[in-house]
């Protein structure tokens, strides 16, 4: 199974540390924060994984190399040299398909590069249960933190909804099939939210809580925090 990789953005509100650096690559505890999924990834025997890139997109390849020193293959997908600036989520994993699932079908990982949560495991038991089940995508949820009280979702069963009380946040980690992005015409920018609702509204969402460590760092102050408590 592959993942992709989201580290296309800006990083606006991560200022002035990404006026000259990208967000993922910033360090977290000694590494890049995304070398902690790229490493996560190989430990679950992942081998093959795309990095969107646009802000500063030259860097990555220059601070990961081709993936081998994690063993791992890496691929780049250049939205900033190929479409002129990020896609968002869902325009990125439309360009990424061709590499992601080259059968037209295969389910693969998605994770954002901005979070941090080193305990997380990429279970291949629970990706291949999902590959072969009928849902369009598989969510990881934590509890609404203060900066997204109003939620996305609840969890009835393993079932995401949206009716309210939406007590649940996505967790920017899930595994995904190609079907929800796929009628998106290339590199047209296109927010993932929305495919989401749909497939929830339709009952093909799943859900499962987040344990552990999770964090979505948004600002200097929120790494400064985080790097404080290491």
């Amino acid at each position: 199974m592959r993942a992709l990789i989201l580290a296309a953005g800006r990083g606006e509100r991560m200022r002035p540390l990404t006026d000259a650096t990208p967000k993922p690559l910033l360090q977290v505890r000694g590494r890049p924060l995304i070398e902690w999924h790229l490493l996560a990834l190989a430990r679950a025997g992942v081998r093959e994984v795309v990095v969107n890139t646009a802000w500063l997109e030259a860097q990555f390849p220059a601070a990961l190399g081709d993936g081998a020193r994690y063993g791992l293959s890496i691929r780049y997908s250049t939205e900033g040299h190929d479409h002129g600036g990020a896609l968002e989520t869902a325009g990125g994993i439309r360009k990424a398909l061709p590499w992601l699932a080259p059968g037209g079908d295969e389910a693969f990982w998605l994770v954002s590069a901005d979070i941090f949560m080193p305990g997380f495991a990429f279970d291949p038991v629970l990706a291949q249960d999902f590959a072969a089940g009928g849902d369009l995508g598989l969510l990881w949820l934590v509890p609404n933190p203060d900066f997204h009280a109003a939620g996305d979702f609840n969890l009835d069963g393993a079932r995401l909804r949206r009716g309210a009380p939406l007590a649940w946040t996505y967790a920017n980690v899930a595994l995904l099939k190609p079907a929800l992005v796929a009628d998106l015409p290339l590199g047209q920018p296109a927010p993932l939210g929305p495919r989401l609702f749909d497939a929830a509204a339709a009952d093909r969402l799943a859900g499962r809580v987040l344990r552990g460590e999770w964090h979505n760092l948004g600002t200097p102050a929120q790494l400064a925090a985080l790097q404080a408590r290491a």
